[in-house]
Order: C-alpha cells, then structure tokens, then sequence
C-alpha cells in the first residue's frame, strides 16, 4: 500500500490519520502471519511501547485487525477482512514448534449449538500442530 492508500483506509475506518498510526498500520499490513506487539516494537524500533499498543487497540476496535489467544501467553494480532464490521469466523493454525499463528480464513469455524439461555457473542478456533515448514 502507499501513503495515500494507507490513510485513506484509516479514514474509512473511522480512525484520524496520525503519523504514528500511519506507521503501525504500514507495518501490521506487511505481516503474512498473525504478529505480537514485541514483532511490532522489532519492526518499529523509534517508536514507544505505548504508541504502538495504543494504535494496535484502536485498529482492533474499529476491525482492521483482529485477536488471537492462540495459548501461547502473548496476544497476537492478524490483519482483519471484516465484512459489515463482523469479523470472519475462521480458524487458527499455531504451529508448536516455531510459535508461528496463521489464519486459515478459507476454513470457517463450525456452528456450535448451544443450551437455551446462552447467546454467543464471538468465537475463537485454534488448530495446534506443526506448520509446514516445521513438519520437514
């Protein structure tokens, strides 16, 4: 993406185009994989801590990016393709060896149903395994 892209997708979210987000949001863009905030500051080594976290939360609130508590202790963030600010419900891959998440956004997490009464709000689906890089 380019600088006028990068802002213009902010706008359309909902979110003023600050350079610090313009940054993060830049280098959130460019992951393949789910990444942590650590992944950020190692991308981002200018920046503060803080900055970074702020901005991460905001494009979650408003679903740029999506969470995954994939077990391993620290929350991790993928780049979101949302539909109608719902995020699509699809399954995670971590691989146990290196510590890699990905999304599988082709593989939708099953319906579950549930007892009468509980109202499901959001969904989370994590495979565990070894990616195919680590299975060789």
């Amino acid at each position: 993406m380019n600088y006028e892209l990068d802002i213009e997708h902010l706008q359309e979210h909902g979110i003023k185009p600050t350079a610090v987000r313009i940054l993060v949001w830049k280098e959130c863009s460019s992951f393949h994989k789910a990444f942590t905030l650590q992944d950020m500051e190692e991308r981002l080594p200018q920046m503060d801590r803080s900055s970074i976290f702020r901005a991460l939360r905001l494009f979650t609130e408003h679903h740029l990016l999506h969470e995954i508590d994939d077990g391993t202790g620290f929350q991790k963030y993928c780049v979101c393709r949302c539909v109608d600010d719902h995020h699509l419900n699809h399954i995670h891959f971590s691989c146990r060896k290196c510590g890699r998440t990905y999304c599988l956004e082709e593989y939708a997490i099953p319906l579950v149903s549930l007892p009468e009464g509980y109202q499901m709000e959001d969904a989370e689906y994590v495979v565990k395994g070894l990616c195919p890089s680590c299975k060789e």
